[in-house]
């Protein structure tokens, strides 16, 4: 479970689609482990870029996605467990959220602007 928590707290980014918390490195690495079959990230720094940020606010820690009331609220509780932003800046590019619907995938802006 200690390798939930990102060591480097440097470069620390946050998913646009999932919120999920890693750091730049992790992302160009391995990619997102909730998003990369539907967005390709690893090692695309320019789609790193697009669809993750560097602003965000308050840190969720989710150890058991499918049996927290607090990933239900957060959408992520069908994520894997690791730490999650309550809140991340921007926006995926139009183009990434349509390639998103065609695939089925319910989009959840994470900046707030889309309160259930």
């Amino acid at each position: 479970m200690a390798s939930l928590v990102p060591k480097d707290k440097r470069s620390l980014r946050a998913c646009l689609i999932c919120g999920i918390v890693l750091n730049h490195q992790k992302f160009r690495d391995s990619g997102c482990p909730n998003c990369e079959p539907l967005v390709r990230m690893r090692g695309q720094n320019d789609v790193i870029t697009e669809c993750t940020s560097s602003t965000f606010d308050g840190l969720m820690a989710v150890f058991h996605p499918k049996d927290s009331w607090v990933a239900k609220y957060s959408h992520v509780n069908s994520f894997k467990p690791g730490m999650y932003a309550a809140y991340v800046s921007g926006r995926i590019p139009e183009d990434i959220e349509d390639m998103l619907a065609q695939k089925g995938f319910t989009y959840h802006a994470r900046d707030g602007s889309a309160e259930d």
